[in-house]
């Protein structure tokens, strides 16, 4: 039917008296089978025709009413709203049929009708605020009046008390987003330019009391736009172990990591336990400070130092740039309130200063204040703070260490010279090589190397130098590149692959040949057994010649075919061809005159003899001992002493491994050498699972993780692989029952976990948790607090390896590890959806599908349809596949009818995704959950508020607004 006829029908009502119940009886006879009132327009046609005269139509007032109150959808009275505030009585009217429509702010019906509740709701904010506004005008213009007074009070109350419910500002900000979408007839500018009538017309109301709440009322208006950045005031803490421990964790392990990544873990660390920003630069010194106190001396020393003093001032830089969310505090001052804070720390920082022999704070705060991080004035007086204090520490300097230089001296005077080195190093030096090689000399002796090789590594340097040097000159460019390995990771050496396909030498020799901890080499790999011909030449010349050539040789070659003519020698010696005389000279003969050679000797030897028992290591064994031994006298080779310090140091370390393991030593102790640094940590006779056990319990019982823990964690990861690491470490938590324990235990497994962000979580999220959620054996664990506990420590799992991993910014220490015990995820949740995954097999509900939305706006809904499908997200990643198959299995728990500790452990998990989460994010984790578990997380009282739902349905998709308004407006 028409509108003209619906508005015939309308006047024969009020020609013949229909009452309101006749109304209605014959407008359903008349019109057709299954059309909506909506679609007719009758509320609008109805208010149309009731504001005609001067007063409003009570009888046809009677039938808009009875129509509301009979759950006829109320939006078309709100979009034509009348808008004559001169006619006192029909506003009068207006406002109790709003108080009608008010009162019944529920939908329990399709999500397109919810829709129109928002909708609605928005248009009602407009007309209150212009409302208020016109009001608010004509007191301005003819003067105080009890009567306009009365009618801007009516408006405002009604306007506060729709906006004063969470709800309703839900629904609103739905229709705004509704409306940048194109949906919605309703402006969100309306509501600005309302919003800043009514503000600027506030001097004319002179009823204090009444201007007041005005302004209360517009402020509700006004945040709506910012529901999700509303969050709860943090607890608070004294200090923050899984910042400490992250810090520890890169300055004890990834010195040479790219600065981006750093700062974003620390950002996101800041962001999901709402750190305020003083404390959070606080933790980050503390940390140092320690790192900088406990740290063995020599190069770990160093690398402390240059971590301290030239890295973490470039990461509080880029810190700078970040919005830290304090309000209104620079956080130029954030980092002097923490220098302050740091200051009263007296024992640390008398601590650190004894043991480096200089004022560490004072040349820290000149150093931020170079980048623009303090400003002079408080530089000044923190230090001028500092100075005093330092009159009542201990005595800094004695006889002994007058004369030594402190290290953050040196590294901060070492960082410029790198530059000036890497300028020398690419001058053209083909005509006259003498001047590289005297600076590539004068930097092996002494502490120089270490030195350079620190400041290089803390400033991102040390890729493009030892990138420089490796094409020249082999034998010093090899000892080098062996000790930044060993000293900084091979990650530091790796390039990227050429066009052409070909790879230098020393990597492809690092790949194969050299030892390092966690990587097993295989002696009979083809890289060890090159040409037979120069096989024997070389033998020849090692047996025969007193005296090797140095020029016109492929070093290359030769360090390649090294290996092969040590087994050669090695088997004539078993084999009583050689005498153990004529195996020393042919030792001495390797190690006298190139040092690369020597070391291409010591790999290859290590791999075999790990093949080896207990009873035949004896004469390998021997051959390492000979070719670490320096050898002792006159010798003409240019800074031949210098190379060979460092070569015996290469050594050591690669062999340290396997000595340990028959309980042999290398070489006796020399008087006044520091032991290698975090070797030999695990107990000789502790299975692992208990040597994990009780480390974790220590770390536990300190509150924070110390150096030689990571490189304990570390090696217990290497060796037990990542499952049972995460496994295990993950039972310790579950046996946690007092609260802040478990919280605590939270934080350290979280910067423990980083050792591997990426594998660890993937099993956790794609195999552990499962595994509990689906085995009813299993379900007492999850009880609270270390059920609340893990479900907290798994989002922030989850949140870092998701926004590192889709930043790429993972580090290059965690890309080489390797996994050969991580399940093949592809196979795990397969990608044909029709195939059922091994997870969802796992469930053993047979509830009926969740009922889907059904709407002519709304696309047909699987129970597994997720924003991230809709956003057409790779599901072929391994981490989107866990995280899609984890949330159908949450789904799955909140739908089936048996509750315990797990469908706790999901509300609590689901809560910890809404506390972290980003205002204004899009693309997170959350994206993954289905539709369909809206409805059922709103079941759970803690989770069934209005914010949640806004936090955990993308509102950029119009599904996604869908679900939000059905599910808000049904609260």
């Amino acid at each position: 039917m028409k509108v003209v006829n619906l508005k015939q029908a309308i006047l024969q009502a009020w020609k013949e008296r229909w009452s309101d119940y006749q109304w209605a009886i014959n407008i359903k006879k008349n019109f057709p089978k299954g059309a909506t009132w909506d679609y007719l327009n009758l509320a609008e046609a109805l208010m149309e025709q009731a504001m005609i005269g001067p007063s409003p139509n009570p009888l046809i007032l009677s039938y808009l009413k009875y129509a509301i109150s009979s759950q006829v959808r109320e939006k078309s009275v709100i979009w034509k709203m009348f808008d004559d505030f001169s006619r006192e009585l029909c506003v009068k009217s207006l406002l109790e049929i709003m108080d009608m429509f008010c009162h019944r702010l529920s939908c329990h019906g399709k999500a397109e009708e919810c829709i129109g509740l928002c909708r609605a709701l928005l248009g009602v904010v407009v007309w209150l605020l212009q409302g208020c506004a016109w009001y608010c005008e004509r007191l301005r213009e003819l003067g105080s009046s009890a009567s306009t007074e009365a009618s801007l009070r009516a408006c405002q109350e009604r306007l506060y008390n729709l906006m004063n419910s969470t709800k309703n500002r839900a629904l609103v900000h739905i229709a705004r987003l509704e409306e940048q979408g194109g949906g919605c007839a309703c402006s969100w500018s309306n509501v600005e330019q309302s919003v800043l009538k009514v503000t600027d017309a506030l001097g004319s109301v002179p009823n204090q009391t009444l201007r007041t709440k005005l302004e209360e009322s517009v402020s509700l208006v006004k945040s709506i736009p910012m529901m999700l950045s509303e969050q709860s005031e943090p607890k608070f803490h004294a200090s923050f172990p899984s910042v400490h421990a992250f810090i520890m964790l890169e300055g004890t392990m990834n010195l040479t990591g790219e600065t981006q990544p750093l700062v974003e873990q620390l950002m996101m660390i800041k962001r999901m336990q709402r750190i305020p920003a003083p404390l959070f630069v606080l933790e980050i010194w503390k940390a140092c400070f320690t790192g900088l106190i406990e740290s063995p001396e020599g190069t770990e020393e160093l690398k402390w130092t240059a971590f301290t003093f030239l890295k973490i001032p470039q990461v509080l830089l880029r810190l700078k740039k970040y919005p830290q969310g304090d309000k209104g505090q620079d956080f130029m001052e954030d980092v002097n309130i923490a220098f302050q804070y740091l200051l009263k720390l007296t024992p640390l920082l008398d601590k650190a200063d004894q043991r480096c022999n200089c004022d560490c704070l004072g040349m820290l705060l000149q150093e931020c204040n170079k980048l623009g991080l303090l400003s002079d004035p408080n530089t000044t007086c923190l230090t001028s703070k500092r100075t005093d204090y330092r009159e009542f520490a201990p005595r800094l300097k004695t006889a002994e260490n007058a004369n030594i230089q402190p290290n953050p001296g040196l590294i901060l005077r070492a960082e410029p010279t790198v530059t000036n080195i890497l300028k020398t190093v690419d001058a053209d030096h083909s005509k006259s090589p003498e001047g590289l090689l005297g600076v590539l000399g004068h930097m092996l002796s002494g502490k120089s190397l270490d030195l350079l090789l620190a400041a290089a590594a803390a400033t991102g340097k040390l890729k493009s130098f030892s990138a420089s040097v490796r094409a020249l000159l082999f034998d010093i460019s090899f000892l080098m590149l062996c000790h930044v390995v060993q000293t900084y990771g091979s990650e530091v050496i790796l390039s990227d692959p050429s066009p052409s396909g070909e790879t230098p030498f020393f990597e492809t020799w690092l790949q194969t040949c050299m030892p390092e901890e966690g990587k097993t080499l295989n002696p009979d790999h083809p890289c060890f057994r090159p040409e037979p011909g120069k096989v024997e030449s070389l033998v020849t010349l090692l047996n025969n010649a007193s005296e090797m050539k140095l020029v016109q040789v492929k070093w290359h070659e030769i360090c390649l075919s090294t290996p092969a003519a040590i087994l050669e020698v090695l088997n004539a010696w078993e084999n009583g061809v050689l005498s153990v005389e004529a195996v020393q000279k042919i030792t001495d003969n390797i190690k006298g005159k190139v040092c690369s050679m020597a070391i291409c000797a010591v790999a290859w030897l290590v791999a075999h003899v790990r093949m080896l028992g207990r009873d035949e290591r004896e004469k390998p064994q021997t051959m390492i001992r000979q070719l670490v031994t320096p050898l002792y006298g006159e010798n003409t080779l240019q800074f031949y002493n210098e190379r060979v310090i460092i070569m015996s140091s290469i050594m050591e370390h690669m062999c340290a491994d396997v000595f340990q393991q028959t309980a042999a030593t290398l070489r006796p102790p020399m008087e006044g050498q520091e032991p290698i640094p975090y070797r030999n940590l695990l107990p000789a006779k502790d299975p692992i699972h208990v040597a994990l056990s009780k480390q974790f319990q220590t770390v536990l019982r300190k509150g924070w993780v110390d150096s030689r823990a990571l490189h304990l964690f570390e090696s217990l990861l290497n060796m037990g692989g990542v499952f049972w690491f995460t496994n295990n470490l993950v039972k310790e938590l579950l046996k946690e029952t007092r609260q802040e324990w478990a919280d605590r235990v939270v934080e350290l497994l979280y910067s423990i976990f980083c050792l591997d962000t990426q594998q660890i979580t993937l099993t956790l999220l794609g195999t552990i948790l499962p595994d509990l959620l689906t085995d009813s054996a299993h379900w007492h664990s999850l009880a609270d607090p270390p059920g609340k506990a893990l479900a907290k420590l798994s989002v922030w799992c989850a949140l870092s390896s998701y926004s590192s991993h889709h930043k790429g910014s993972f580090s290059a220490r965690q890309r080489k590890r390797q996994r050969e015990d991580i399940e093949d995820y592809n196979s795990l949740f397969p990608l044909d959806d029709t195939q059922p995954s091994k997870l969802m097999r796992l469930l053993s509900s047979n509830e009926d599908e969740p009922a889907a939305l059904s709407s002519p706006g709304d696309r047909s809904m699987s129970s597994s349809l997720s924003a991230s499908q809709l956003h057409t997200v790779n599901m072929r990643d391994p981490l989107n596949r866990v995280l899609a198959n984890l949330f159908l299995l949450i789904s799955s728990v909140l739908g089936s009818k048996m509750a315990g500790p797990h469908t706790q452990f999901v509300q609590s998990f689901m809560e910890e995704c809404v506390d972290c989460l980003e205002q204004g994010s899009r693309g997170s984790i959350l994206q993954f959950m289905p539709f369909t578990m809206v409805s059922e997380l709103v079941k759970l009282p803690a989770l069934a508020k209005p914010r949640v739902v806004l936090a955990i349905t993308d509102l950029t998709l119009p599904l996604g607004r869908r679900v939000a308004a059905k599910a808000i407006s049904a609260l």
